[in-house]
């Protein structure tokens, strides 16, 4: 009976580590990469370096997938959408 409940105990803790628990994961918290890069310039006329933040169906990502603070993302969002208006950029690739 002893040996079922050590069992029990066992497949609970994953490597027998007393803090794990699935449910609470520390997630490490994404830095921007326009914040981080100082001399990184977001810019509308530069397609190569906007297609890290649109998706391949030409979607621009949000702000959990590219870990851009929310002042970065607005500019994103304004470059990506610069840059499909002067058609260096798709709107929608199938």
């Amino acid at each position: 009976m002893a040996d079922k409940k050590q069992n029990k105990r066992n497949n609970n803790n994953r490597n027998n580590d007393e803090d794990y628990n699935p449910k609470f994961r520390k997630i490490r918290k994404k830095v921007c990469p326009l914040c981080s890069a100082q001399n990184l310039v977001l810019d509308y006329k530069n397609p190569d370096q906007l297609r890290k933040f649109v998706n391949e169906k030409g979607k621009i990502l949000p702000r959990r997938a590219t870990g851009a603070c929310a002042k970065h993302q607005r500019d994103i969002t304004i470059a990506v959408k610069r840059c499909r208006h002067i058609a260096m950029l798709p709107y929608a690739e199938n």
